[in-house]
């Protein structure tokens, strides 16, 4: 009660705007994370702390030095395993992002969706195989490095060179991350689901497998029909026509387009479309 009373207007607001910075901070750090395999790194720690404070608790000595020992090179332990997290974090900081919008609701979603419709519809009537994957929250770091680096603004012309048959990347996925073409020729784990059907070769297996351990999207078309499948929650349908592939593709890289009354986003998705017609045609 003292320390009640002896607040005073100012202070009240001293502490309003100090714990609503913390809130923030954390909750940009949440989102830093979500999705990605540090989640389940932080309920391992989470664990540990709560297994630290039982032996605080109980007197449980020799399980409490354990544990002091665990903390003591836990520190450097944090750093090594959360560093793709931390050097996420400093460069939005140093590009002034980590306080603005999410980065999924600054990105131009429909530039990424004109240039992969472009490139599936070009190698579809050639029938060149092609596995295009979207990272969406769950990091794909591991699939990242087991291909070849590019790191390049995503276009159609890139992409329709990377899966020309008989070329060094041509073997293997694509993975785009925003705007960018992070890796080709990326390795991706082949679904174990026994109920696929056996017309479906590895490349669709690699697609379907992408997704069942990541909220990723994956773009697949055949080389021996031409046909376009869409994976997504480790589900595939197969020989998907453009216009449901562009509808499917905005709900799900851009959810609030799928507001009713959005004339904005109705407007964006259309003239994707026209755009895509006027391609066709010329």
């Amino acid at each position: 009660m003292e320390y009640f009373a002896g607040l005073t207007w100012q202070t009240s607001i001293k502490d309003i705007a100090d714990i609503l910075i913390v809130s923030y901070l954390i909750y940009r750090m949440i989102l830093l994370v979500r999705g990605t395999r540090a989640v389940q790194l932080l309920k391992g720690i989470f664990l540990l702390v709560i297994t630290w404070a039982l032996s605080t608790w109980l007197n449980l000595y020799t399980l409490k030095w354990l544990m002091n020992q665990v903390f003591t090179f836990g520190v450097v332990t944090v750093l090594i395993i959360f560093q793709p997290e931390l050097r996420r974090a400093l460069e939005q900081l140093g590009r002034g992002k980590l306080f603005q919008r999410s980065s999924a609701e600054d990105e131009d979603v429909s530039h990424r969706i004109n240039e992969v419709i472009k490139t599936v519809n070009y190698l579809s009537r050639r029938k060149i195989g092609a596995l295009i994957v979207f990272e969406q929250g769950t990091g794909l770091n591991d699939y990242i490095e087991s291909g070849i680096k590019l790191e390049s603004t995503l276009s159609s012309e890139l992409l329709i060179n990377v899966f020309i048959p008989n070329t060094p990347l041509h073997d293997g996925a694509v993975i785009i991350r925003g705007n960018q073409l992070m890796a080709a020729g990326c390795y991706l784990p082949l679904s174990e689901n026994p109920f696929i059907s056996k017309e479906l070769g590895t490349r669709h297996r690699a697609g379907i497998g992408v997704t069942e351990v990541s909220d990723a999207i994956a773009v697949i078309v055949s080389e021996e029909t031409g046909q376009v499948s869409l994976s997504l929650n480790g589900q595939i349908v197969r020989d998907i026509k453009d216009e449901s592939l562009i509808s499917k593709l905005f709900d799900e890289l851009r959810p609030q387009f799928r507001k009713t009354g959005d004339s904005k986003s109705k407007w964006n998705w259309r003239a994707l479309w026209n755009r895509k017609e006027g391609d066709d045609h010329g």
